[in-house]
């Protein structure tokens, strides 16, 4: 108890002033008694010092109550009471100020140099500054210097030790419990620079509707056929071995990611993640598109991998920068301006929902060994933010067509407009190349059609343009709208060095891909902490091509989508309490693979996520 209140405190001990002034020096001020009668609802502490730790406090001292984190820490023990900047010769406490503070030592002001006199205290906060002038005296004492302490102010001590005893005991009574409770989390934290961080999501969905969906060049496949027989064999080529109908099986899956966040000077991080997942996409055998999938999905058998590590510190005060060793994605850099973003995820339940495809302009995908590179936030003013990154899809491999600087990647440029706390504009440039080593040639994301994100094939080098502006605009705490639209332009890097009239990939050839969404989000709906949304949109589609030959025949490929296809989904997410949330979602598919001629395709799926 000694070492907690030997710590100089920020209040002064007036009632200790006043005392030592009225048997020497000028009658007091009015302003004292005003103090005195300050009612302890109306004082507001500002810290306690234990230590080498801060305690922040509660009005009136009230340990007991949640802690808040403190506006402000103490300065240094003065040694002069011209130190400090608010007290004056002419004050009528000047005297005992400057006895207290070059006599005995125990006073101590704001970092601003300011002492604040004026401002009322209660009985605890007395009594902590009286026990620390009381310690100093002991310590006057021990030293052999007692002759520094006159008779009077002993006497005064005294009496005031005698009326504040009750409110001695009990801060000790309250302070003593939090110390050794403090004592014993320190000596049992995972780590002083450490969070360890968990999330675990347990999911139950499946998909039906009907027949898996085909290309645009499929169906007119098929639809060549001159005889039913040959339809039919044309169909069932196109379905391959696992058949026409979807694989509707109800699925249990999970998803589970384990993170350690660390921070060295407090306002860098260092993030490091572990994960596991067995959740298969509903995709290829399942769909037959990619427009089904769900947001958290990735089936490595749960096995656990390296899912992401990055650093992240600040370069002076307007300047964040970030460098990912693994698992680097621009959405999870910048602001991709949707309210129903779902990186934990707690928002949409689908892939296409969770933000415009342009952010995943390096498409690097989750897992071990992908994701290398660097990106930074400048934030220009309040309202003004600009972003840029670089990130390679196999930063860390030294093999052709791969590395740093010699495989796939993307970049990306943002600037953001936040006129106010309810508006958000974003406008977005994005360049990437896809080297197509392993057939990693993915422009759009894995969102829209397979045309979308292979327009020339998946093992054609193919570069990309890609342009967009996302907006979102709160016009109730409880609604919100936003959404996004893009454009691609994807051009092939190299020739497919193939004769044919049907199938020719010429270098320089280019296709058009856009895409765009409607979001509405309807936060705290039923309760606080819920969230309720409905995502409207068409998937990357590609709107014309030079794939191919100039030449057409009705069983030409063309790579071009036929159609449109509209994306719908709702969701509910009930937060159960702030660890845990369930999320029913639904997700409706128009004309799969923007093919009039597929089966409208529904995705089901309830999400648990555990977050602790």
């Amino acid at each position: 108890m000694s070492k907690l209140l030997r710590s100089p405190l920020w209040v002064v001990p007036f009632l200790l002033v006043s005392s030592i002034a009225e048997m020497g020096m000028a009658s007091a001020n009015p302003n004292q008694q005003e103090i005195q009668k300050k009612s302890n609802d109306e004082i507001h502490l500002t810290q306690l010092q234990i230590g080498d730790r801060s305690l922040p406090e509660t009005s009136a001292i009230n340990i007991g109550d949640s802690l808040q984190q403190p506006d402000e820490t103490s300065m240094p023990q003065v040694t002069s009471v011209s130190q400090l900047s608010d007290v004056q010769p002419t004050d009528w406490a000047f005297q005992a100020l400057q006895s207290l503070v070059e006599r005995y030592g125990c006073i101590a002001g704001y970092p601003n140099g300011t002492y604040r006199g004026n401002r009322a205290m209660t009985r605890y906060e007395f009594a902590a500054g009286l026990n620390a002038c009381l310690e100093r005296v002991n310590e006057l004492i021990a030293t052999g210097t007692a002759d520094l302490v006159r008779k009077e102010d002993f006497e005064s001590i005294r009496k005031l030790s005698e009326e504040f005893a009750d409110g001695l005991t009990e801060l000790r009574g309250r302070i003593d419990p939090l110390e050794q409770r403090t004592a014993v989390l320190e000596s049992q934290q995972f780590s002083s620079t450490t969070k360890l961080q968990a999330e675990v999501i347990v999911s139950l969905g499946g998909v039906f509707g009907g027949d898996r969906a085909l290309n645009s060049d499929q169906w007119r496949n098929i639809e060549a056929a001159t005889t039913p027989a040959q339809r039919e064999t044309r169909k069932a080529t196109a379905f391959g071995a696992a058949g026409s109908r979807l694989q509707d099986n109800t699925i249990l899956s999970d998803r589970i990611r384990v993170n350690l966040v660390s921070s060295f000077t407090g306002k860098d991080q260092l993030f490091t993640r572990l994960e596991a997942n067995n959740t298969t996409a509903f995709s290829g055998a399942v769909t037959g598109t990619n427009m089904t999938r769900a947001s958290w999905d990735g089936n490595n058998g749960n096995d656990v991998v390296m899912g992401k590590l990055f650093y992240r510190f600040p370069v002076g005060d307007k300047i964040n920068v970030i460098v990912d060793a693994i698992g680097g994605e621009f959405y999870d850099n910048f602001n991709t301006v949707n309210p129903l973003l779902s990186s934990v995820p707690i928002g949409s339940v689908s892939r296409f929902g969770r933000f415009s495809p342009i952010y995943r302009a390096s498409n690097t995908g989750s897992g071990q060994n992908v994701g290398s590179g660097v990106s930074a936030i400048f934030k220009i003013s309040d309202q003004i933010t600009l972003s840029g990154g670089y990130i390679a899809r196999r930063g860390n491999e030294p093999t052709s067509g791969r590395g740093l600087f010699d495989g796939s990647y993307g970049t990306l440029a943002q600037l953001a407009f936040q006129p106010n706390k309810d508006a958000t504009l974003a406008l977005t440039y994005a360049h990437s190349y896809l080297s197509g080593v392993a057939g990693d040639v993915t422009v759009s994301g894995s969102y829209g059609s397979a045309f979308a994100n292979t327009p020339f094939g998946a093992a054609i080098a193919t570069s990309a343009n890609h342009y967009g502006v996302q907006a979102s605009y709160r016009f109730h705490p409880k609604f919100m709208l936003s959404g996004w639209g893009g454009y691609t332009q994807a051009t092939a890097e190299v020739s497919s060095g193939t004769n044919s009239t049907t199938n020719q990939v010429n270098k320089g050839d280019k296709a058009d891909i856009w895409n765009w969404a409607v979001t509405l989000a309807f936060p705290d709906l039923g309760k606080k902490g819920n969230l309720g949304g409905i995502i409207f949109g068409q998937p990357p589609k590609v709107t014309s091509n030079d794939f191919g030959s100039t030449i057409l025949t009705p069983t030409t490929a063309r790579r071009k989508d036929a159609d449109t296809s509209f994306h719908l989904e709702a969701l509910y997410r009930y937060q159960v309490n702030p660890n845990l949330s369930i999320t029913p979602g639904l997700i409706v598919i128009f004309n799969p693979e923007h093919n009039s001629n597929n089966d409208t395709i529904y995705t089901g799926v309830i999400r648990t996520t555990f977050r602790f």
